[in-house]
C-alpha cells in the first residue's frame, strides 16, 4: 500500500507541473503574437527609413555617426538577453556567441545588458558590464529610445569606438540563431544610387540628414529588442511543449506502474486468502 501511495503521489506531483508548463505555453503563445506582430510592422519601416538613409546620406561626411572613429580599440557590446529562464538554450546559447566573438576579437570590450536574466551567468564571461537596462516582455519605442540615447552618448563621447548589438535572430518560431549587427559606426543598408543634386531639402540636406540618422538607430534598436523577444517567447513556448508532452508521457508510465503494482496488491490478497482458507480447511478434516 505504502508504494501505492507513492505512485498516486508522484502522479499529483506530475499533474501539477502539467498544469503550469501548459500555462505557460499559453502565456508564451500570446506574447509571441503581440511581440512578433509589433516586429513584423516595424521591419518593413525600418528597412524603408535605412533605404532613405542610404539615398540622403551617399557622400556625407559631417554626421558624427557615419564616421568611424580613427581608433576602433573598444567595443561595446549591447547583450540582448531574455527576461526570464525556462527557454531552452536560448540564453546559454547567446552567452557562448558572445564569449567566442569576444576571443576571436580580442579588443578591449565592455557590456551594456537589455534583459533581466543572467545577473549571475554574464559575468562568468569576463566582459566587464557598465550598465543595465531593464526590457518588458513587449518593448515599447520609449525603452528603445532610453537605450540609443545611451549608445549614443557612448560613441560620441569617445567611450566606445563600435557597438554590437548581440541578439537571437529570429528565424522561425522553432529556430533562433545568436548573432550580431554593428549598430555604430553606422553603416546603412544599401539602396539605390540616386541624384540629389536636383533634389530641394527642406529645411536642409544635413537637418534632414541628422534627423534620419536618429530615426535609423532608434527603429534599428526597437527592432533588435522585438526581434530578441519574439525568438524568446518562441523558445520558450517551445520549451513548455516539449515539458508538457514528456509530463503527458510520463503519468502514462506511472499510470501503468500503478495498475501492476494494483494487480500485485490484489494477488497478493487474493493468494492470502486461498491459504488461510487452505489453512482453515485442514484444521476441520
Amino acid at each position: 500500500m505504502a508504494n501505492l501511495r507513492a505512485i498516486r503521489s508522484r502522479i499529483k506531483s506530475v499533474q501539477n507541473t502539467q498544469q503550469i508548463t501548459k500555462s505557460m505555453k499559453m502565456v508564451a503563445a500570446a506574447k509571441l503574437r503581440r511581440t512578433q506582430t509589433a516586429f513584423s510592422a516595424l521591419r518593413s519601416f525600418a528597412d524603408k527609413s535605412g533605404e532613405i538613409l542610404s539615398q540622403v546620406g551617399a557622400g556625407a561626411s559631417e554626421n558624427p555617426y557615419l564616421n568611424a572613429h580613427a581608433q576602433r580599440d573598444r567595443v561595446c557590446y549591447v547583450l540582448i538577453v531574455g527576461n526570464r529562464g525556462l527557454c531552452g538554450t536560448y540564453n546559454t546559447a547567446l552567452l557562448r556567441y558572445l564569449e567566442d566573438r569576444q576571443k576571436k576579437d580580442g579588443r578591449e570590450a565592455f557590456l551594456v545588458v537589455a534583459g533581466r536574466w543572467g545577473k549571475d551567468m554574464i559575468p562568468t564571461v569576463g566582459i566587464p558590464i557598465r550598465r543595465s537596462f531593464e526590457i518588458s516582455d513587449t518593448p515599447s519605442s520609449a525603452e528603445a529610445r532610453e537605450l540609443t540615447d545611451y549608445l549614443r552618448q557612448l560613441y560620441r563621447g569617445g567611450e566606445a569606438d563600435e557597438i554590437v548589438l548581440v541578439f537571437e535572430q529570429f528565424k522561425s518560431v522553432l529556430s533562433q540563431t545568436p548573432g550580431c549587427k554593428t549598430l555604430l559606426p553606422l553603416t546603412p543598408p544599401e539602396g539605390g544610387v540616386i541624384d540629389s543634386s536636383n533634389m530641394i531639402f527642406e529645411p536642409d540636406r544635413d537637418s534632414l540628414l541628422d534627423a534620419l540618422v536618429e530615426m535609423y538607430l532608434d527603429n534599428s534598436v526597437h527592432a533588435a529588442l522585438l526581434e530578441a523577444r519574439t525568438g524568446e517567447h518562441s523558445a520558450r513556448m517551445t520549451a513548455m511543449t516539449s515539458a508538457s508532452d514528456n509530463t503527458e508521457e510520463l503519468i502514462g508510465e506511472l499510470t501503468l506502474e500503478l495498475n501492476h503494482a494494483r494487480q500485485a496488491a490484489i494477488t497478493t490478497e487474493i493468494s492470502e486468502i486461498v491459504g488461510g482458507a487452505s489453512a482453515l480447511s485442514s484444521k476441520q478434516h
